[in-house]
C-alpha cells in the first residue's frame, strides 16, 4: 500500500520539474530560441555597423588631414627655433615666454579682446533689438525685404567687404562726404588711418557683417516661442519692455549662447577684414592675432614662435568660449 502511495505522489515532483517557471518564461530564460536570436540579432546589426563608418569615414579622413595633424605638427613645431626651410633648434618653451613678454604680440591679443566689443556686444544686442522690431512687423514685403537686407552681408565675401568698406573711409569717401552734407565736416578724418579710430572702425565693420546673422538666428528663435506666452504677459498688464525681458530673452537662450560663441569667436580669429583694410596698422593700432600669426610665420620665418602664438591663440579661444557654454547648460 505505502508503494501505491509513492507511485502516485512520484508523478507530480517529476512534473514541476519538467514545467518551466512563469517567471523564468517571461525572462526568457530557457528559450532556446530566444538564446539563438541574440548573435543573429548582434549578427545583423555588424553590416549596419560598418556601413556607418564607410559614411563617417571620409569626414573623418579630411577632419584628421586637415585639423588633427595640422594642430600636432603645430604643437611640434612651438617647442623649435625653426625659419621654415633649414634645420630646427630645440627652444622647450621659450617661444611661449616670447609670445607674453613681446609687448607687440600682447598689444594683439588686447586688441582681439577689444574687437569682443564690436564682433558680440553690438551685434547680439542690435539683433535683438531688430528681431523684436521684425516681430511686431505684420508679414508682407517690406518685412521680407528687411531680412534680406539684413542677411546680405553674410553673403558678401569678407575680402571684398573690407575693400568696400576701406573706399568709404577713405578722406573723400562716402561717410566724409555724408558728415560734410550734414555740416559735420569737422569731424571727417581718414578713418582708417588713425590711430585712436582705426581699430572702432575695422570693429565697426565686424559689427555690420555680423548684425544680419545674429537678427535672423534671433528672428527665427522668436518665431518658437508660444504665442500663448506673450498673450499671458499682455493679459497680465506687461509692457513691451516687461515682455522682452520675461518672455522673449528667456525664449532665446540657446540662440544667444550660440551667437555669443560664434562672434567671440570671430573676434579672436580675425583675419581677412583686417588684412583688407589696416594690414594690423597703423603701427600695431589694429594688430591682433591673425595678422602677427601671419607675420611671424610667412614675413619673419620664424615658424616655431608663429606656432607657439597659434596653440596660445587656440587656448584662449577656448578659455572664452567653455564658461558660454557651460553657463548654457547650467541654466537648461
Amino acid at each position: 500500500m505505502v508503494n501505491d502511495v509513492r507511485m502516485h505522489e512520484d508523478p507530480k515532483p517529476t512534473a514541476a520539474l519538467r514545467q518551466p517557471d512563469a517567471g523564468a518564461q517571461a525572462a526568457g530564460v530557457g528559450r532556446p530560441s530566444d538564446r539563438a536570436g541574440r548573435p543573429s540579432a548582434r549578427r545583423a546589426a555588424r553590416p549596419r555597423l560598418v556601413i556607418g563608418w564607410l559614411f563617417v569615414l571620409p569626414a573623418l579622413a579630411f577632419f584628421c588631414a586637415f585639423v588633427v595633424y595640422p594642430l600636432i605638427t603645430a604643437v611640434q613645431y612651438s617647442f623649435y627655433r625653426w625659419n621654415g626651410i633649414g634645420a630646427s633648434t630645440w627652444v622647450g618653451v621659450d617661444n611661449y615666454v616670447r609670445v607674453f613678454t613681446d609687448p607687440e604680440l600682447l598689444i594683439s591679443i588686447v586688441n582681439a579682446l577689444v574687437l569682443i566689443v564690436f564682433f558680440t556686444v553690438i551685434p547680439v544686442a542690435g539683433g535683438l533689438a531688430l528681431a523684436t522690431l521684425i516681430r511686431t512687423m505684420r508679414p508682407g514685403p517690406f518685412a521680407t525685404v528687411a531680412r534680406t537686407v539684413l542677411f546680405l552681408p553674410q553673403i558678401i565675401p569678407l575680402v571684398a567687404a573690407g575693400i568696400a568698406w576701406s573706399w568709404m573711409y577713405a578722406q573723400t569717401g562716402t561717410i566724409n562726404t555724408m558728415l560734410d552734407s550734414v555740416g559735420l565736416g569737422f569731424l571727417s578724418r581718414s578713418w582708417l588711418a588713425g590711430f585712436g579710430t582705426a581699430l572702432p572702425a575695422v570693429g565697426l565693420i565686424g559689427s555690420w557683417v555680423l548684425t544680419g546673422l545674429c537678427t535672423i538666428l534671433l528672428l527665427t528663435g522668436i518665431g518658437k516661442i508660444d504665442a500663448s506666452l506673450y498673450e499671458a504677459a499682455r493679459l497680465d498688464g506687461a509692457g513691451w519692455w516687461r515682455e522682452f525681458v520675461t518672455v522673449t530673452l528667456p525664449g532665446l537662450r540657446q540662440e544667444i549662447v550660440v551667437l555669443v560663441t560664434i562672434t567671440v569667436i570671430a573676434a579672436l580669429s580675425s583675419f581677412d577684414i583686417i588684412y583688407t583694410t589696416t594690414k594690423g596698422g597703423p603701427g600695431t593700432s589694429t594688430l591682433v592675432p591673425g595678422i602677427s600669426i601671419f607675420r611671424l610665420a610667412f614675413t619673419q620665418s620664424e615658424v616655431g614662435l608663429a606656432s607657439a602664438f597659434g596653440i596660445i591663440l587656440l587656448a584662449l579661444v577656448l578659455l572664452a568660449v567653455l564658461p558660454i557654454q557651460l553657463l548654457g547648460r547650467e541654466r537648461d
